[in-house]
């Protein structure tokens, strides 16, 4: 299991692209990783025959192996999952049957307990003994895929151990009589005025999310700031930008310029830049920008490095690369990591003003609202302008009041003047 991020501990097991036994080439993606960021598909480095270690599901520690590509089944005999109580799976080694070689160097076992004499092992029985069922990794994939109880199959090898054949087996023999139906049990009682529930699981990224979320709410002291901004400078700017631009150039959108416009304004408030850790500050040298993305019943921050040295043109091309990777779900862990501000913007959905939370250890993070046309006063006359509502949230141990109203005061006038960011 490699370290796909910092501070990475562990992985898991998401989809094996080959199955066991399988040949594969170097440098071909043989497994898929989740991590509490992203999903990623490990490329091996060997080519040979693919001998998978730790099943889909599994959760791995970094370092700890995945699979073998490459040995022999005559020199290194095949790991056995002999345990289902964990989501790690567990391995053992067949080496404990008196006519097995002992595993190879470098390949880790991990005893079930006391070895079985081959003399007093049931031959038909898939169990090691300890009353838990012996199985490939692929074969527990298709029994569960198909519906099957592992408990009732029967192995023909003296080994026991349940492989891809016996499931096929099983599958291809036609199905024992059903039994009579049981009495359906009483129905309960009527529960309060919500009505039945139904309990839904969490996945990585959503309990990633809940775990920060709870974090920054519980520990972090934080107040907004907001501003009004007149959009009127950035409207004609696209304009012009759209009319001068070919046609196959990526325009730069509202969201693009604010993004340049904070990246601007962090690097002249360089507090705003910082991070809070054990009581210190981390002044960060680079400014990436952290943009906040809706996928799938999760939202993702992927982060735009260097935003303030990059221009408009490259932060509009850099953000639909993230946004369409994040929703087609191939973003990397890396283009995950290393965000030192977020900007969260849900004026598209047409939400004039809200407040965020703060991703931590970050100093704070810039909600964004729509676009909308206001009456507003212009030294002595009310006129019409596309207004927009900008919320700085931060954390009042890096930033105080006075510092973060500056901070909103520098990017409103970048907004208002965004001529300035094209330089």
């Amino acid at each position: 299991m490699p370290r796909l991020v910092e501070h990475m501990e562990e992985a898991l097991v998401s989809r094996w692209l080959y199955d066991d036994g399988d040949e594969i080439s170097k440098g071909e993606e043989i497994v898929e990783i989740e991590t509490d960021k992203a999903t990623t598909a490990i490329e091996s480095e060997f080519e040979g025959t693919l001998r998978i270690l730790a099943e889909e599901g599994a959760t791995v520690a970094v370092g700890a192996p995945l699979a073998e590509v490459g040995a022999s089944h005559a020199e290194s005999p095949e790991p056995e999952i002999v345990s289902e109580s964990s989501p790690a799976a567990t391995f053992s080694s067949r080496a404990a049957e008196s006519d097995a070689p002992a595993a190879p160097a470098g390949i880790p076992v991990v005893s079930a307990g006391a070895a079985t004499s081959p003399s007093t092992a049931p031959p038909a029985s898939s169990s090691n003994g300890s009353g838990r069922i012996v199985a490939s990794p692929v074969a527990r994939r298709m029994a569960r895929e198909h519906g099957l109880d592992l408990a009732s199959l029967a192995p023909e090898r003296a080994s026991r151990r349940i492989l891809k054949d016996d499931v096929v087996r099983a599958l291809r023999e036609p199905p024992p009589a059903a039994e009579p139906p049981a009495a359906a049990p009483a129905a309960p009682a009527a529960g309060e005025a919500a009505g039945s529930a139904t309990l839904q699981e969490l996945s990585r990224t959503q309990q990633l999310i809940a775990r920060r979320m709870t974090e920054s709410a519980s520990t972090i002291p934080d107040f907004a700031v907001a501003a009004e901004v007149d959009m009127s400078g950035c409207v004609e700017l696209r304009s012009r930008l759209k009319a001068a631009a070919e046609a196959d150039v990526v325009q730069p959108s509202y969201n693009d310029m604010i993004v340049k416009a904070v990246a601007s304004a962090l690097r002249a408030f360089p507090r705003a830049n910082a991070s809070y850790r054990d009581g210190r500050l981390e002044m960060h040298s680079r400014v990436n920008v952290g943009v906040a993305v809706a996928a799938e019943e999760a939202l993702v921050v992927p982060t735009v490095f260097d935003a303030d040295l990059a221009s408009l043109g490259t932060i509009a091309r850099r953000t639909r690369e993230l946004s369409q990777r994040v929703r087609d779900g191939h973003i990397a862990p890396a283009e995950l990591a290393g965000g030192t501000f977020t900007v969260s913007n849900l004026g598209m959905y047409g939400v004039s003003h809200f407040t965020a939370v703060i991703n931590p250890p970050q100093a704070a993070i810039l909600a964004v609202g729509a676009i909308e046309k206001r009456a507003v006063v212009r030294g002595d006359e009310l006129c019409v302008r596309p207004m927009m509502t900008i919320n700085l949230i931060s954390d009042h141990r890096i930033l105080y009041g006075a510092e973060a109203a500056r901070f909103v005061a520098k990017v409103r006038a970048l907004l208002e003047d965004p001529w300035a960011i094209l330089l």
